[in-house]
Order: structure tokens, then sequence, then C-alpha cells
């Protein structure tokens, strides 16, 4: 099963390719991304299926032997990932579709947007998969110049300007990346995970400690952890909704799941713990606070994001197996219902015409079908039992309680007010958008659908009735809207099974032997 691995890298680039070569053909373009992510599900699924039984796959890429070649590791943690943002990237990509982001108007060109997207897609596959620094390097640049692509569709002024801030801190963060990757390198002679596992054990604890801080740093911009956090907020809300909903979803995870591999294995022992509890307690109140100010959906939103990151160093920083489940299965609920999140503001911004919410109004009346959609999200990102929401929560407060110490309890009393508060900024955005009577701006309840193309080109905007009041939307729109919501429901009727997993994973990330056997069977070289 082996030959597997590197699949969910190659079929997205062998796609992009396809996909270029079909310029001016929007239909068998959107058929060829369909098609390369659907495989890939398929593919992800398996992987998990066979990381589990089997423990890790490794594939030599080239044929070139560790720790000479490159490397592709699919434990446990990398399966469940890539399950989680095939299917997430699959359900963003119909949604795009439906909204017309494929029909080369002026706001979203044709020619670059199925290539770029399954770019983007083989980068987040390519660092799940990585088993050196130097390729993990590889697949954050190879997502980060896609999603540059992606942020910038429609060449807008705010686009633009939103754009170049988010172009000039990737590149800080990837600069001090590569810069900690040749000090790894000075120091050990190697980047490949499973060898630096030893040599980092033999090297002094000060050149440790500056190695660790220098790719906490790195990831840490990556994945918006606050005062790391600032440039978020401002440049995700101006893409158009579905690019929005996968950075939000997964970009900001990659950077999580770069965190939870290399402390687990690279540096093991908590000597950053402290360091990472205070960053976790302060980026869940100061990214909630940020939220509850806010006054447009989509920048809310956004603040949100940046507060559940801390969720997740919470549980690394604790350094215990229940702990590191506890982050695992957060990650997996939240790349799910952030993404479902966005995508619904997407369809208030539609329904709408805008996501600010001093002009909004009436929505649960107008469109019932869209406030649940809304809705179930956004109590589940608050924690509201019996959502997973409130199952990854309760795990990490139990795995702070049994750590005992203050500043485990200082999270704990942090994790349960920034939830208060989540709560708090989606009853607001509630009782505006939804609940209260329609603004006098919005468009009426009976409009028009997307403007149908007047250049003979194929128009995908079929509608479908939303509500008792006959407003419309595209259905490939709704569709995935509803899929995502339905699975976010699934992550809490298999909860049992996942916390399992999650624990399955997180053991062997501690013990790091089942990692270095699987790509040094005859041991460390």
């Amino acid at each position: 099963m082996t030959y597997l691995v590197p699949l969910p890298v190659v079929m997205p680039l062998l796609g992009a390719a396809l996909t270029l070569l079909l310029l001016g053909r929007p239909r068998a373009q959107r058929w060829v991304s369909l098609t390369v992510l659907t495989a890939t599900v398929a593919v992800a699924a398996m992987l998990l299926v066979r990381s589990s039984l089997d423990g890790p796959l490794v594939v030599e890429v080239g044929g070139w032997v560790a720790p000479l070649g490159i490397v592709l590791v699919a434990d446990q943690l990398a399966a469940l990932m890539l399950v989680v943002s095939a299917a997430v990237t699959l359900c963003v990509l119909v949604y795009s579709i439906g909204q017309g982001m494929a029909d080369g108007n002026e706001e979203t060109p044709l020619s670059v947007y199925h290539p770029t997207y399954l770019v983007l897609t083989a980068g987040v596959c390519n660092a799940f998969l990585s088993g050196d620094l130097f390729n993990l390097y590889v697949g954050f640049e190879i997502l980060l110049v896609a999603s540059y692509v992606l942020l910038t569709l429609g060449s807008t002024e705010t686009r633009i300007r939103a754009g170049t801030t988010y172009v000039v801190v990737s590149l800080l963060s990837s600069v001090i990346f590569l810069v900690a990757i040749g000090l790894v390198y000075a120091a050990t002679g190697t980047l490949n995970l499973a060898q630096l596992v030893d040599r980092l054990d033999a090297l002094p604890d000060d050149i440790r400690l500056v190695l660790q801080g220098m790719l906490l740093l790195a990831f840490g911009i990556k994945a918006a952890v606050f005062p790391l956090s600032a440039w978020l907020p401002d440049s995700y809300p101006t893409a158009p909704a579905p690019v929005t909903a996968v950075f939000a979803g997964l970009l900001t995870k990659v950077g999580v799941y770069a965190i939870i591999r290399t402390e687990t294995l690279l540096f093991p022992g908590g000597r950053t713990a402290t360091l990472l509890l205070v960053t976790a307690v302060l980026t869940m109140v100061v990214g909630i606070l940020g939220a509850v100010a806010q006054s447009d959906i989509k920048r809310l939103l956004s603040f949100t994001l940046i507060s559940h990151i801390g969720y997740m160093l919470f549980g690394v920083g604790l350094t215990t197996a229940l702990g590191l489940s506890a982050a695992i299965f957060y990650v997996v609920h939240h790349i799910t219902i952030q993404t479902t999140l966005f995508l619904a503001a997407g369809l208030v911004e539609r329904r709408g015409g805008s996501t600010a919410m001093d002009r909004l109004g009436g929505l649960a009346r107008l469109s019932p079908l869209l406030a649940v959609l809304f809705f179930v999200p956004a109590l589940n990102l608050a924690g509201i039992p019996p959502f997973s929401g409130f199952l990854g929560k309760l795990g990490l407060v139990q795995a702070g309680i049994d750590n005992g110490g203050v500043l485990a309890w200082i999270l704990v009393a942090g994790g349960l007010l920034t939830s208060l508060l989540t709560l708090y900024a989606i009853a607001r955005v509630w009782n505006l958008a939804f609940w209260r009577a329609p603004h006098p701006d919005m468009p009426p309840a009976d409009g028009p659908a997307a403007a149908p193309r007047t250049d003979g080109a194929e128009q995908p905007h079929q509608v479908v009735t939303v509500g008792q009041t006959g407003a419309v939307m595209p259905k490939m729109m709704i569709a995935p809207t509803v899929a995502l919501v339905a699975f976010g429901l699934v992550l809490t009727l298999v909860a049992g099974p996942l916390f399992d997993l999650s624990t399955d994973a997180a053991n062997d990330l501690l013990r790091r032997t089942p990692y270095v056997e699987a790509v040094f069977p005859g041991g460390t070289p």
C-alpha cells in the first residue's frame, strides 16, 4: 500500500497541469478538478485505514534511500489530516463552482483558478506527508505561492492591499524557517526528521533551544499565533468566500501541524511548554476579544479563528498524551467547522448583499435554511453540548485539570472564558443578522439569481428556493455547505472512535519510535 503515499501530492499536481492545458474549456476543467479531489479523498481514507492497522507508511521518492533522498511518511496523524483537508477542499471547490468563480468573469479569472487551487491542495498534502524539514518547507512554499494568487483574484484595490500584507508576512516566516533549516543542518548534518531524533538529542541544551525557538517562531507566524497574528483579520476577509473558507480551514492548521510534529518528534521534554501555554491563553483571550468588537461577520470569524488556535496550543503545551490527543481532535473539528462558517458567511453575503451586521437583518425569516446552516456550526464552534466542539474542549479541560499546575488551571479558566465569549459573539451575529427586522438596503426576498452570462459561455447558476419567501441561491453553493454541516454533526456521532484514533496518534508521537523505525527499519544511521 506504500504506493498510495505520494498520490495525494502527485494527483493534484497532475490535475493542475491538465487544467492548464484545458484553458477555455470550463466544463472540462471543473470535471478534472472534481475527479482529482474526489480521488484524493479516497486515497487519504485508505492511507488512514492502513496506517492505523500497519503503522506508518513510508515512500522513498525516486528510489533514493533515506536520509540521502526525500521520504514521505503517512502515519496516523498525517493520514487523518489528509482525510479532513481533502474532504474540505472538495466541498469548497463545489461551492466555488456554484458561485461562478470558474466563469471567467472579472472577479475570478477562470484561467488561473482551477490550476492554482489544485496546486494549493498539493502543497497542503505535501506538508502533511513530509519526512524532512526541507520538504516541509517546500510544501509550505507551494501552498503559499498558490495562496498569493487566490487571495488577489480580481485584482481589486482592497485585495491587492490585503494580499501585499499577507505576502510580506508569509515571506518573513519563510525566511525565518529557511534560516532555521540552515542552522539545523549545520548543527546535525541532516534534515531527515527520523534521523534528527537522535542527532538533536545529542546536542547541547542551549543549541537545541535556539533551534526549537527558531522553528516555533516560523510556524507560529504561519499558524497566526498571538502576537504574530495581526496580519490575518486584514487579509482573509477580502478574498472571495470560498478562498477565505479554505484559507481559514486549512492554512493555519498546517502551521499547527508543523508545531505538533516538531515539538513531539524533534524536541520532546517540554522545554518550551511554559511558552506554549502562555501563548495559548493570550491567543485565546485576545483573539476572542477582537471578535467581540467586530461589526462584520467575516472579520468576526477571522478573529475566532485566531482565538481557537489557542486551544490547539493548549493541548500541545501540556505535553501529555491526553492533551495532545484532545489537540488533534480539536484540529479536525476546527478545520471542518471554521470552513463551514465561512461558506455560510458567503451565503449570507449573497442573500443579504453584505456581511456587515448593521446592514443585515431578518435572514432567519427570509431564508430558514441559511439560518440553520449558520446556526448549527456556530453552536459547534462555541462548544455547546453535545457537539464536537464541546467534546474537544472537554478533553482539553480534563487534560489541564489532570496536569494540576497553576498555568494549566489558568488555561482552563481562559478556555472557558473564551468559549463563553465565542457564544456571545455568535449570539450577536444571530440577533443582528438573522433575528431582527430586515435592513432597508437588503435585496428583496424575491430578488433574481445572478445575472445570466451574455458571452455564450455555459451558465452554471442553477437556483433553488430557500426559505418561505422565494429567495434564490445556487444549488452548488448550498449542497457543499449542507455536506460540511452534516460532517460536523458526524464528528459528534463518531467522537468516541475519533478520540481513540487521536489517542493512538498522540501516543505514537510521544513514543517517537514507530516513526523512526518505519523510516529506518535497520536502525538510524
